[in-house]
């Protein structure tokens, strides 16, 4: 049947609110540090405190289409089947229904809803083995349906359970896997081959013990169906950037190119990766928690997805920014921006980040580019006097570390990007010097910051004065946000109990200007951000826009400190490691300095 995305995420959701359902929405795709993963990648994952025993709000059943991200195999994007953002279709029972009830609900949406013959159904079910037994009452289910005995096949642990791996006392139990026939007219299909998996219901009935499985009496059932999967096979597709939810973004690549998309193998896959990865980055900054990218973290996997796609973009002969922003309005505008209304609210601010981060890298790119050639020219001239000296001389074929990490420090090419550049050469790179070369960087960084070399108006290097330096930097930032962007500082004391800060302004400012910078400088601190220091030269700072706030005269290499993409300032240290060790931030004083100049004094309780 052919369905269209909006079709097929109702359809979920309606019919599992017909059996009782509560629609609990989708949650940030960030991770929230309690679950230990950096986005959330699966549907079941927002909802693990549920399912490991704590009472849910709105009941004991549950469903939703939550958004995901998994980024694993960044590279494999440009092919016809993977994507760094997709949909879960899910629900779940917690300590309600179980396996009976949910065979029949599946087995009827699957039939009933999206009218797939259920004489092809497949499924797959626990085969058992010396810890827990073969799950007989699933299949017994499943032939009740009238799913035929020989469409039912038992697998191993590795394919039909689910389980934390690694931990003790957490559910656990086998699942039931739906499949059916890639071509529905193919006569005699064989299984696995010829099927595609559609979803899976995994009965959570054990609980793991250090000796093995034991039952649980609060049984949860914890349903997955992938939306781009479904949509994909509902409607007789075989490449996944065919739906619509791809459709408008590679007709606009298609318009903004000049190319088709079922033209030449290469403008193909460039257009997946655009469209694929500025999808995914309209997500990530249009989230409730939504980021930025940034050399740390999940903003590093951001800024890895936005550099990939503009590196794509130039490919494909289009300018990046623009071609960026234009992609991410049909996004927003045309695909999710119903499903996902914030997406609308921040639609100005999403595609002015995105102009930023393609201005930033585009400013670096052509030079980082000559610099790789430059690495391989380097390797093919020994290559060639070598083989001269040796005939036996075997080939040299790796990237050093130490230059892969110039890539990365100096031009912003983060270390996937040039492994990905020096592939598509037969070239390698090395992987362990790159990560020794950055440990050295580190600890470099680290012993410049403990010296001191600059002192900042610091009166001394004590952690608490170190401390205020910091929030400096978020008070300039703030006021910039705040007042205007032309505010910039003027001077400042530290002492080890309180800051005095100087800017232009040219009136008092009013108490809620003054609590509007208070609240977004523990904004950043409650955010716990890393404070990235980095030696660059002085064209490269300001192509990244750092700011000098002293207007000196600098040196051709200059010091920065970045706290994500709130404050990028030319500094000379020292700062803490992370914004959560400043405490709390207040303002207790503005006043006059001079004509034009305001004082601020504020301390760190």
């Amino acid at each position: 049947m052919a369905i269209t995305s909006k079709q097929l995420r109702e359809s979920w959701l309606k019919f599992y609110e017909s059996k009782g359902h509560v629609n609990v929405g989708a949650v940030s795709l960030i991770g929230d540090g309690t679950t230990g993963v950096m986005f959330n990648v699966a549907g079941m994952q927002p909802l693990m405190p549920s399912l490991l025993g704590k009472p849910h709000p709105l009941g004991k059943r549950l469903c939703n289409v939550q958004g995901c991200v998994r980024t694993v195999d960044i590279e494999s994007v440009g092919d016809e089947s993977h994507f760094t953002f997709f949909e879960m279709m899910g629900n779940w029972s917690l300590g309600d229904y179980f396996k009976k009830e949910k065979t029949a609900w599946t087995y009827e949406l699957l039939t009933k809803v999206y009218g797939l013959d259920g004489a092809k159904l497949c499924s797959t079910v626990f085969e058992g083995n010396e810890s827990a037994p073969r799950d007989e009452e699933t299949a017994a289910l499943l032939k009740g349906l009238g799913i035929a005995e020989d469409h039912i096949f038992y697998l191993p642990k590795s394919d039909n359970w689910w389980e934390l791996e690694g931990t003790v006392g957490t559910p656990c139990g086998p699942d039931n896997e739906w499949f059916y026939p890639i071509d529905p007219e193919k006569p005699a299909p064989v299984f696995p081959d010829d099927y595609v998996e559609i979803g899976n219901d995994v009965y959570m009935q054990y609980r793991k013990t250090e000796e093995g499985y034991i039952p649980l009496e609060n049984k949860n059932v914890d349903t997955g169906f992938g939306l781009d999967r479904m949509l994909l096979f509902l409607n007789g597709l075989h490449d996944g950037y065919e739906t619509d939810l791809f459709a408008g973004a590679i007709a606009k690549l298609e318009t903004l190119t000049g190319k088709k998309y079922d033209g030449d193998a290469a403008a193909r896959k460039a257009m997946r990766i655009v469209a694929d990865h500025v999808r995914t980055t309209v997500m990530l900054i249009g989230d409730v928690n939504g980021i930025l990218p940034s050399n740390t973290g999940a903003g590093y996997i951001l800024r890895r997805l936005m550099r990939r796609a503009i590196r794509y973009c130039r490919q494909l002969g289009v300018h990046p920014g623009e071609t960026m922003q234009a992609v991410a309005s049909v996004f927003i505008d045309e695909v999710y921006g119903e499903a996902y209304p914030l997406l609308t609210e921040k639609k100005g601010y999403i595609l002015e980040e995105i102009a930023k981060e393609a201005e930033r890298f585009e400013a670096m790119l052509e030079k980082g580019m000559a610099e790789f050639e430059k690495c391989i020219a380097g390797i093919e001239r020994k290559n060639a006097f070598m083989a001269q000296k040796d005939p036996a001389y075997v080939r040299e074929t790796t990237i050093g570390g130490k230059q892969a990490f110039r890539l990365y420090d100096t031009y912003g090419f983060p270390i996937e990007f040039t492994m990905e550049l020096a592939e598509e050469r037969g070239y390698g790179v090395d992987k362990a010097g790159f990560d020794e070369a950055f440990k050295e960087h580190q600890e470099k960084s680290r012993g410049d910051l403990h010296a001191g070399e600059a002192k900042g108006g610091l009166e001394s290097h004590s952690e608490q004065a170190v401390r205020y330096h910091t929030a400096t930097h978020l008070l300039n930032a703030a006021l910039k946000a705040v007042l205007s962007p032309d505010v910039n500082q003027k001077g400042s004391n530290i002492t080890d109990e309180r800051m005095r800060f100087d800017f232009n302004f040219s009136r008092a400012m009013t108490p809620e200007e003054i609590r509007a910078v208070e609240d977004l400088v523990n904004e950043k601190i409650k955010e716990d951000i890393p404070v990235v220091y980095k030696e660059m030269s002085l064209e490269e700072a300001r192509a990244e826009h750092f700011v000098g706030v002293f207007d000196s005269k600098y040196g051709d290499m200059v010091k920065t400190y970045s706290i994500g993409e709130f404050s990028k300032e030319m500094c000379g240290g020292p700062h803490v490691s992370h914004t959560g060790e400043l405490g709390r931030f207040k303002i207790v004083k503005e006043q006059s300095s001079s004509a034009g100049v305001r004082r601020i004094k504020a301390i760190l309780e």
